[in-house]
Protein backbone atom coordinates (compact mmCIF):
# COMPACT_ATOMS: atom_id res chain seq x y z
CA UNK A 1 0.00 0.00 0.00
CA UNK A 2 1.63 3.42 -1.13
CA UNK A 3 2.02 6.08 1.77
CA UNK A 4 -1.10 8.33 -0.31
CA UNK A 5 -3.00 5.80 -0.67
CA UNK A 6 -2.63 4.94 3.10
CA UNK A 7 -3.40 8.37 4.19
CA UNK A 8 -6.29 8.62 2.02
CA UNK A 9 -7.66 5.56 3.00
CA UNK A 10 -6.98 5.95 6.55
CA UNK A 11 -8.31 9.64 7.35
CA UNK A 12 -11.20 10.11 4.95
CA UNK A 13 -14.73 10.99 6.36
CA UNK A 14 -16.63 8.83 4.31
CA UNK A 15 -14.67 5.59 5.85
CA UNK A 16 -17.46 3.93 7.91
CA UNK A 17 -15.70 1.43 9.70
CA UNK A 18 -16.86 0.81 13.26
CA UNK A 19 -14.36 2.91 15.37
CA UNK A 20 -16.12 2.23 18.56
CA UNK A 21 -17.20 5.57 18.89
CA UNK A 22 -21.02 6.50 19.11
CA UNK A 23 -22.30 9.35 16.17
CA UNK A 24 -24.69 11.59 18.28
CA UNK A 25 -23.42 15.28 18.61
CA UNK A 26 -25.88 17.61 15.92
CA UNK A 27 -24.60 20.86 14.57
CA UNK A 28 -25.74 23.10 17.59
CA UNK A 29 -23.84 20.45 19.94
CA UNK A 30 -20.58 21.17 18.14
CA UNK A 31 -21.32 25.13 18.30
CA UNK A 32 -22.18 24.99 22.06
CA UNK A 33 -18.92 22.45 22.96
CA UNK A 34 -17.32 24.96 20.83
CA UNK A 35 -18.55 27.81 22.97
CA UNK A 36 -18.41 25.75 26.01
CA UNK A 37 -14.38 25.49 25.19
CA UNK A 38 -13.77 29.22 24.57
CA UNK A 39 -15.57 31.34 26.98
CA UNK A 40 -13.76 30.51 30.13
CA UNK A 41 -10.33 31.50 31.62
CA UNK A 42 -9.46 33.89 28.91
CA UNK A 43 -12.47 36.47 29.47
CA UNK A 44 -12.74 35.63 33.31
CA UNK A 45 -9.45 35.17 34.65
CA UNK A 46 -6.42 36.51 31.41
CA UNK A 47 -8.55 39.66 30.51
CA UNK A 48 -7.51 41.00 33.82
CA UNK A 49 -3.84 40.16 34.09
CA UNK A 50 -3.81 41.25 30.45
CA UNK A 51 -5.26 44.84 31.08
CA UNK A 52 -3.33 44.96 34.22
CA UNK A 53 -0.14 43.85 32.95
CA UNK A 54 0.39 44.55 29.27
CA UNK A 55 -2.48 46.15 27.48
CA UNK A 56 -4.14 48.42 29.78
CA UNK A 57 -7.40 49.07 28.44
CA UNK A 58 -6.01 48.86 24.81
CA UNK A 59 -6.44 44.80 25.50
CA UNK A 60 -9.57 45.43 23.52
CA UNK A 61 -7.14 45.65 21.09
CA UNK A 62 -5.08 42.28 21.65
CA UNK A 63 -8.75 40.35 21.35
CA UNK A 64 -9.07 42.09 18.18
CA UNK A 65 -5.70 40.96 16.95
CA UNK A 66 -5.82 37.15 18.92
CA UNK A 67 -9.32 36.80 17.49
CA UNK A 68 -8.30 37.82 13.75
CA UNK A 69 -5.60 34.93 13.76
CA UNK A 70 -8.09 32.36 14.98
CA UNK A 71 -10.24 33.33 12.45
CA UNK A 72 -8.29 32.34 9.31
CA UNK A 73 -6.97 29.44 10.77
CA UNK A 74 -10.41 28.68 11.67
CA UNK A 75 -11.43 28.63 7.84
CA UNK A 76 -8.35 26.19 7.84
CA UNK A 77 -9.77 23.97 10.41
CA UNK A 78 -13.34 24.05 8.96
CA UNK A 79 -12.12 23.05 5.28
CA UNK A 80 -9.71 19.87 6.26
CA UNK A 81 -12.50 18.74 9.19
CA UNK A 82 -14.97 18.86 6.47
CA UNK A 83 -12.84 16.92 3.62
CA UNK A 84 -10.90 14.47 5.85
CA UNK A 85 -12.30 14.22 9.30
CA UNK A 86 -10.87 11.64 12.03
CA UNK A 87 -11.03 12.65 15.70
CA UNK A 88 -7.17 13.68 16.10
CA UNK A 89 -7.76 17.38 14.60
CA UNK A 90 -4.48 19.09 13.43
CA UNK A 91 -2.95 15.34 13.95
CA UNK A 92 -5.24 13.77 11.54
CA UNK A 93 -4.57 16.84 8.91
CA UNK A 94 -0.95 17.12 9.42
CA UNK A 95 -1.07 13.13 8.45
CA UNK A 96 -2.58 13.67 5.12
CA UNK A 97 -0.27 16.89 4.27
CA UNK A 98 3.13 16.19 5.99
CA UNK A 99 3.37 12.58 6.47
CA UNK A 100 3.75 10.39 9.28
CA UNK A 101 6.70 12.54 11.58
CA UNK A 102 4.83 15.70 11.12
CA UNK A 103 1.71 14.66 12.15
CA UNK A 104 3.36 13.31 15.16
CA UNK A 105 4.96 16.53 15.92
CA UNK A 106 1.97 18.37 15.65
CA UNK A 107 -0.15 15.36 18.14
CA UNK A 108 2.51 15.60 20.48
CA UNK A 109 2.17 19.71 20.23
CA UNK A 110 -1.71 19.06 20.57
CA UNK A 111 -0.72 16.91 23.68
CA UNK A 112 0.50 19.53 25.26
CA UNK A 113 -1.89 22.70 24.40
CA UNK A 114 -4.80 20.74 25.47
CA UNK A 115 -3.07 18.83 28.69
CA UNK A 116 -1.59 21.79 30.11
CA UNK A 117 -5.08 23.75 28.85
CA UNK A 118 -7.46 21.47 31.13
CA UNK A 119 -4.45 22.32 34.42
CA UNK A 120 -4.69 26.19 33.30
CA UNK A 121 -8.24 26.81 33.17
CA UNK A 122 -8.67 24.45 36.20
CA UNK A 123 -5.97 27.37 38.06
CA UNK A 124 -8.68 29.67 37.23
CA UNK A 125 -11.62 27.41 38.43
CA UNK A 126 -9.83 27.16 41.80
CA UNK A 127 -9.72 31.47 41.92
CA UNK A 128 -13.32 31.70 41.45
CA UNK A 129 -14.56 28.43 44.03
CA UNK A 130 -12.40 30.10 46.67
CA UNK A 131 -14.31 33.26 46.19
CA UNK A 132 -17.34 31.53 46.01
CA UNK A 133 -16.21 29.18 49.71
CA UNK A 134 -15.23 32.81 51.88
CA UNK A 135 -17.94 34.50 50.22
CA UNK A 136 -20.32 32.12 52.18
CA UNK A 137 -18.06 31.91 55.48
CA UNK A 138 -16.07 28.68 54.69
CA UNK A 139 -12.73 29.76 52.94
CA UNK A 140 -10.16 27.27 51.88
CA UNK A 141 -6.59 27.39 53.96
CA UNK A 142 -4.33 29.70 51.70
CA UNK A 143 -1.94 26.21 51.56
CA UNK A 144 -4.45 24.13 49.65
CA UNK A 145 -5.12 26.98 47.10
CA UNK A 146 -2.14 27.79 45.66
CA UNK A 147 0.69 25.68 43.68
CA UNK A 148 4.73 25.24 45.74
CA UNK A 149 6.19 28.01 43.71
CA UNK A 150 3.11 30.83 45.24
CA UNK A 151 3.84 29.86 48.79
CA UNK A 152 0.79 26.97 49.24
CA UNK A 153 1.52 23.16 49.31
CA UNK A 154 -1.09 22.16 46.81
CA UNK A 155 -4.23 23.75 44.62
CA UNK A 156 -6.41 21.41 45.79
CA UNK A 157 -9.64 22.56 43.95
CA UNK A 158 -7.82 22.86 40.61
CA UNK A 159 -6.86 18.96 41.26
CA UNK A 160 -10.05 18.05 42.50
CA UNK A 161 -12.61 19.25 39.88
CA UNK A 162 -10.26 17.50 37.14
CA UNK A 163 -11.01 14.14 38.82
CA UNK A 164 -14.31 14.81 38.85
CA UNK A 165 -14.40 15.25 35.29
CA UNK A 166 -12.61 11.87 34.57
CA UNK A 167 -15.68 10.40 36.12
CA UNK A 168 -18.01 12.80 33.97
CA UNK A 169 -16.06 11.86 31.09
CA UNK A 170 -15.65 8.20 31.83
CA UNK A 171 -19.60 8.19 31.52
CA UNK A 172 -20.21 9.11 27.94
CA UNK A 173 -19.56 11.47 25.37
CA UNK A 174 -23.37 12.14 25.10
CA UNK A 175 -23.71 12.89 28.90
CA UNK A 176 -20.79 14.90 28.63
CA UNK A 177 -22.38 17.00 25.86
CA UNK A 178 -25.37 17.60 27.71
CA UNK A 179 -23.90 18.61 30.62
CA UNK A 180 -21.74 21.10 28.61
CA UNK A 181 -25.18 22.34 26.89
CA UNK A 182 -26.63 22.95 30.21
CA UNK A 183 -23.46 24.93 31.78
CA UNK A 184 -23.47 27.07 28.53
CA UNK A 185 -27.15 27.92 29.24
CA UNK A 186 -25.73 29.13 32.69
CA UNK A 187 -22.30 30.82 31.11
CA UNK A 188 -24.00 32.99 28.88
CA UNK A 189 -26.41 34.10 31.45
CA UNK A 190 -23.62 34.98 33.66
CA UNK A 191 -22.26 37.34 31.03
CA UNK A 192 -25.65 38.67 30.03
CA UNK A 193 -25.68 39.98 33.83
CA UNK A 194 -22.10 41.11 33.99
CA UNK A 195 -22.90 43.61 30.69
CA UNK A 196 -26.07 44.70 31.82
CA UNK A 197 -24.97 45.61 34.80
CA UNK A 198 -21.39 46.98 34.11
CA UNK A 199 -23.12 49.11 31.30
CA UNK A 200 -24.43 51.50 33.43
CA UNK A 201 -21.35 51.66 35.48
CA UNK A 202 -19.08 52.84 32.95
CA UNK A 203 -16.09 55.90 33.67
CA UNK A 204 -14.62 57.26 30.45
CA UNK A 205 -11.87 58.09 33.05
CA UNK A 206 -10.72 54.81 32.83
CA UNK A 207 -9.83 54.36 29.59
CA UNK A 208 -6.69 56.77 29.29
CA UNK A 209 -4.91 56.24 28.92
CA UNK A 210 -5.83 54.10 26.25
CA UNK A 211 -2.45 52.13 25.56
CA UNK A 212 0.05 52.82 28.49
CA UNK A 213 2.35 50.03 27.62
CA UNK A 214 2.17 50.84 23.59
CA UNK A 215 2.42 48.11 21.20
CA UNK A 216 5.16 45.88 22.39
CA UNK A 217 8.25 46.14 24.42
CA UNK A 218 10.85 43.66 26.29
CA UNK A 219 11.63 44.50 29.40
CA UNK A 220 15.13 43.58 31.21
CA UNK A 221 13.73 41.00 32.76
CA UNK A 222 12.82 39.02 29.44
CA UNK A 223 9.12 39.80 30.24
CA UNK A 224 7.39 41.42 27.56
CA UNK A 225 4.61 44.61 27.47
CA UNK A 226 2.33 45.56 25.00
CA UNK A 227 -1.14 45.36 22.99
CA UNK A 228 0.98 43.05 20.83
CA UNK A 229 2.35 40.90 23.75
CA UNK A 230 -0.94 40.95 25.29
CA UNK A 231 -2.68 39.50 21.84
CA UNK A 232 -0.26 36.44 22.68
CA UNK A 233 -1.52 36.17 25.84
CA UNK A 234 -5.06 36.54 25.74
CA UNK A 235 -4.71 33.80 22.52
CA UNK A 236 -5.36 31.71 25.19
CA UNK A 237 -9.53 32.75 25.16
CA UNK A 238 -9.82 31.34 21.80
CA UNK A 239 -8.54 28.06 22.25
CA UNK A 240 -10.82 25.24 22.18
CA UNK A 241 -12.57 26.29 18.75
CA UNK A 242 -9.76 23.36 17.49
CA UNK A 243 -11.40 20.80 20.01
CA UNK A 244 -14.43 20.89 17.90
CA UNK A 245 -12.87 19.09 15.21
CA UNK A 246 -11.70 16.79 17.47
CA UNK A 247 -15.62 15.07 18.01
CA UNK A 248 -15.51 14.22 14.02
CA UNK A 249 -15.98 10.99 14.43
CA UNK A 250 -19.01 11.27 17.06
CA UNK A 251 -20.45 14.12 14.87
CA UNK A 252 -24.24 12.75 12.84
CA UNK A 253 -23.15 14.77 9.75
CA UNK A 254 -19.04 15.72 9.92
CA UNK A 255 -18.93 17.18 6.59
CA UNK A 256 -21.87 19.79 6.81
CA UNK A 257 -21.68 20.28 11.16
CA UNK A 258 -18.21 20.34 11.52
CA UNK A 259 -17.32 23.53 10.14
CA UNK A 260 -20.56 25.59 11.14
CA UNK A 261 -19.49 24.13 14.88
CA UNK A 262 -16.07 25.82 14.49
CA UNK A 263 -17.17 29.26 12.58
CA UNK A 264 -20.12 30.15 14.23
CA UNK A 265 -18.85 29.40 18.03
CA UNK A 266 -15.71 31.32 17.29
CA UNK A 267 -17.45 33.91 15.55
CA UNK A 268 -19.57 34.69 18.74
CA UNK A 269 -17.25 34.54 21.30
CA UNK A 270 -15.15 36.96 19.54
CA UNK A 271 -17.94 39.33 19.75
CA UNK A 272 -18.18 38.74 23.45
CA UNK A 273 -14.73 38.89 24.25
CA UNK A 274 -14.35 42.53 22.73
CA UNK A 275 -17.41 43.55 24.71
CA UNK A 276 -16.77 42.49 27.98
CA UNK A 277 -13.03 43.54 28.08
CA UNK A 278 -14.27 47.18 26.76
CA UNK A 279 -16.48 47.15 29.98
CA UNK A 280 -14.61 45.67 32.28
CA UNK A 281 -12.04 48.10 32.00
CA UNK A 282 -14.48 50.76 31.54
CA UNK A 283 -15.71 49.87 35.05
CA UNK A 284 -12.88 50.29 37.32
CA UNK A 285 -9.16 51.11 36.56
CA UNK A 286 -7.32 48.45 34.73
CA UNK A 287 -4.06 48.54 37.34
CA UNK A 288 -7.00 47.11 39.78
CA UNK A 289 -7.44 44.03 37.76
CA UNK A 290 -4.32 41.71 38.49
CA UNK A 291 -6.78 39.58 40.41
CA UNK A 292 -7.51 35.84 40.09
CA UNK A 293 -11.35 36.50 39.18
CA UNK A 294 -11.32 40.23 37.88
CA UNK A 295 -15.20 40.51 36.68
CA UNK A 296 -16.28 39.59 40.30
CA UNK A 297 -13.57 41.69 41.29
CA UNK A 298 -14.67 44.51 39.04
CA UNK A 299 -18.17 44.53 40.49
CA UNK A 300 -17.06 44.37 44.17
CA UNK A 301 -15.04 47.38 43.69
CA UNK A 302 -18.04 49.43 42.78
CA UNK A 303 -20.39 48.06 45.40
CA UNK A 304 -22.40 45.88 43.81
CA UNK A 305 -22.15 42.76 45.62
CA UNK A 306 -25.22 40.75 45.07
CA UNK A 307 -23.77 40.61 41.22
CA UNK A 308 -20.48 40.18 41.87
CA UNK A 309 -21.86 36.80 44.03
CA UNK A 310 -23.87 35.96 40.77
CA UNK A 311 -21.00 35.72 38.11
CA UNK A 312 -18.77 33.95 40.54
CA UNK A 313 -21.67 31.17 40.73
CA UNK A 314 -21.66 31.07 36.95
CA UNK A 315 -18.25 31.46 36.18
CA UNK A 316 -17.74 28.47 37.94
CA UNK A 317 -19.92 26.47 35.76
CA UNK A 318 -18.78 28.38 32.63
CA UNK A 319 -15.19 27.11 33.44
CA UNK A 320 -16.13 23.77 33.82
CA UNK A 321 -17.56 23.24 30.36
CA UNK A 322 -13.99 24.64 29.29
CA UNK A 323 -12.08 21.93 30.99
CA UNK A 324 -14.44 18.91 29.99
CA UNK A 325 -14.56 19.67 26.52
CA UNK A 326 -10.74 20.27 25.92
CA UNK A 327 -10.25 17.16 28.36
CA UNK A 328 -12.58 15.54 25.79
CA UNK A 329 -10.33 16.59 22.79
CA UNK A 330 -6.80 15.31 24.38
CA UNK A 331 -8.44 11.85 25.10
CA UNK A 332 -9.47 11.96 21.03
CA UNK A 333 -6.26 12.94 19.85
CA UNK A 334 -4.69 9.90 21.66
CA UNK A 335 -6.90 7.68 20.83
CA UNK A 336 -6.44 8.39 17.32
CA UNK A 337 -2.64 8.17 17.97
CA UNK A 338 -2.67 4.92 19.57
CA UNK A 339 -5.11 3.77 16.88
CA UNK A 340 -2.19 4.58 13.93
CA UNK A 341 0.19 2.45 16.25
CA UNK A 342 2.20 6.16 17.24
CA UNK A 343 1.35 5.27 20.71
CA UNK A 344 0.95 2.09 22.68
CA UNK A 345 -2.75 0.11 21.52
CA UNK A 346 -3.40 0.23 25.63
CA UNK A 347 -4.93 3.14 24.58
CA UNK A 348 -7.04 3.08 21.95
CA UNK A 349 -9.34 0.46 23.72
CA UNK A 350 -13.04 1.51 23.83
CA UNK A 351 -15.05 0.23 26.39
CA UNK A 352 -17.78 -1.48 25.19
CA UNK A 353 -20.28 -0.18 27.91
CA UNK A 354 -20.04 3.06 28.12
CA UNK A 355 -18.22 3.40 24.15
CA UNK A 356 -15.33 5.62 26.09
CA UNK A 357 -11.73 5.37 25.89
CA UNK A 358 -11.63 4.85 29.61
CA UNK A 359 -7.77 4.18 30.07
CA UNK A 360 -7.18 7.28 28.07
CA UNK A 361 -9.81 9.05 30.08
CA UNK A 362 -8.10 8.10 33.43
CA UNK A 363 -4.42 8.69 32.59
CA UNK A 364 -5.55 11.80 31.50
CA UNK A 365 -7.24 12.76 34.40
CA UNK A 366 -4.20 11.94 37.10
CA UNK A 367 -1.60 13.53 35.62
CA UNK A 368 -3.15 16.68 34.90
CA UNK A 369 -5.00 16.71 38.17
CA UNK A 370 -1.07 16.83 39.74
CA UNK A 371 0.16 19.54 37.37
CA UNK A 372 -3.00 21.77 37.82
CA UNK A 373 -2.27 21.33 41.97
CA UNK A 374 1.29 22.21 41.22
CA UNK A 375 1.83 24.51 38.72
CA UNK A 376 0.44 28.41 38.51
CA UNK A 377 -1.43 29.45 36.34
CA UNK A 378 1.06 32.48 34.13
CA UNK A 379 3.45 29.50 33.55
CA UNK A 380 0.96 27.49 31.60
CA UNK A 381 -1.17 29.87 30.02
CA UNK A 382 1.90 30.86 28.30
CA UNK A 383 2.89 27.26 27.53
CA UNK A 384 -0.37 26.24 26.39
CA UNK A 385 -0.42 29.45 23.38
CA UNK A 386 2.85 28.37 22.11
CA UNK A 387 1.76 25.10 21.73
CA UNK A 388 -1.39 26.12 19.38
CA UNK A 389 -0.23 28.55 17.62
CA UNK A 390 2.41 25.94 16.17
CA UNK A 391 -0.85 23.75 15.28
CA UNK A 392 -2.30 26.54 13.50
CA UNK A 393 0.53 27.55 11.42
CA UNK A 394 0.22 24.06 10.49
CA UNK A 395 -2.87 23.80 9.79
CA UNK A 396 -3.17 26.99 7.33
CA UNK A 397 0.17 25.24 5.53
CA UNK A 398 -1.53 21.98 5.28
CA UNK A 399 -4.58 24.02 3.58
CA UNK A 400 -1.69 24.84 1.06
CA UNK A 401 -0.43 22.12 0.69
CA UNK A 402 -3.43 19.46 -0.04
CA UNK A 403 -4.96 22.40 -3.12
CA UNK A 404 -1.21 21.22 -4.69
CA UNK A 405 -1.20 18.08 -3.93
CA UNK A 406 -5.08 17.01 -4.05
CA UNK A 407 -6.53 19.75 -6.06
CA UNK A 408 -9.56 17.21 -6.40
CA UNK A 409 -10.15 15.68 -3.22
CA UNK A 410 -13.70 16.28 -2.21
CA UNK A 411 -14.17 19.92 -0.04
CA UNK A 412 -18.09 20.73 1.32
CA UNK A 413 -16.15 23.64 2.76
CA UNK A 414 -13.80 25.54 1.02
CA UNK A 415 -11.80 28.63 2.86
CA UNK A 416 -12.24 31.69 0.77
CA UNK A 417 -9.69 33.79 -0.51
CA UNK A 418 -7.24 30.80 -0.77
CA UNK A 419 -3.99 31.31 -0.82
CA UNK A 420 -4.25 34.91 1.05
CA UNK A 421 -6.34 33.78 4.32
CA UNK A 422 -3.84 30.82 5.08
CA UNK A 423 -0.72 32.96 4.29
CA UNK A 424 -2.68 35.35 6.37
CA UNK A 425 -3.10 33.00 9.34
CA UNK A 426 0.28 31.45 9.21
CA UNK A 427 2.10 35.08 9.63
CA UNK A 428 -0.15 36.22 12.10
CA UNK A 429 0.18 33.45 14.54
CA UNK A 430 4.04 32.85 13.76
CA UNK A 431 3.73 36.91 14.60
CA UNK A 432 1.91 35.95 17.95
CA UNK A 433 4.49 33.25 19.06
CA UNK A 434 7.54 36.03 18.41
CA UNK A 435 5.82 38.05 21.23
CA UNK A 436 6.02 35.07 23.35
CA UNK A 437 8.95 34.70 26.29
CA UNK A 438 12.23 33.02 25.52
CA UNK A 439 11.25 30.82 28.64
CA UNK A 440 8.52 29.79 26.98
CA UNK A 441 9.97 28.95 23.70
CA UNK A 442 12.71 26.77 25.36
CA UNK A 443 10.11 25.02 27.36
CA UNK A 444 8.73 24.11 24.32
CA UNK A 445 11.67 23.27 22.51
CA UNK A 446 12.05 21.18 25.48
CA UNK A 447 9.06 18.83 24.92
CA UNK A 448 9.54 18.92 21.13
CA UNK A 449 12.68 17.29 21.84
CA UNK A 450 11.41 14.43 23.81
CA UNK A 451 8.75 13.91 21.55
CA UNK A 452 11.27 13.13 18.54
CA UNK A 453 13.31 11.04 21.20
CA UNK A 454 9.89 8.86 21.54
CA UNK A 455 9.10 8.98 17.90
CA UNK A 456 12.60 7.28 16.34
CA UNK A 457 12.68 4.97 19.47
CA UNK A 458 9.29 3.72 19.51
CA UNK A 459 6.64 5.21 17.75
CA UNK A 460 8.55 4.75 13.95
CA UNK A 461 8.97 1.35 14.75
CA UNK A 462 5.51 0.15 15.48
CA UNK A 463 3.23 2.54 13.47
CA UNK A 464 0.31 0.84 11.05
CA UNK A 465 2.22 2.53 8.35
CA UNK A 466 5.24 1.10 8.85
CA UNK A 467 3.73 -2.30 9.39
CA UNK A 468 1.83 -1.82 6.07
CA UNK A 469 5.45 -0.94 4.39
Amino acid sequence: MSLQIFRTKHLSPDDQSDTGLHRCLSAWDLALLGIGAIIGTGIFVLTGIAAATQSGPAVILSFVIAGLACTFAALAYAELSAAIGGCGSAYGYSYVAFGELFAWIIGWDLLLEYGISVAAVANGWSGYFNNAMTAIGLPLPEMLTKAPKLGGLINLPASAIILLLMGLLIMGVKHSARTNNAMVFVKLITITVFIAVAVFNVNPDNWSPFMPYGWFETLPDGKTTGVLAGASLVFFAYVGFDAVSTAAEEAKDPQRDLPFGIVASLIFCTIIYIVVSGLLTGVVPYTDLNVSSPVAHALSLIGINWASALIATGVIAGLTTVMLVLYYALTRIIFAMSRDGLLSSFFSEVNPKTQTPVRVIVMCGVVMSLIAGFMPLGDLAELVNIGTLAAFVLVCLGVLILRIAKPDMHRPFRTPFSPLFPVLGMLSCGALMAFLPALTWLRFILWLTLGLIIYFVYSMRHSKLAKSA
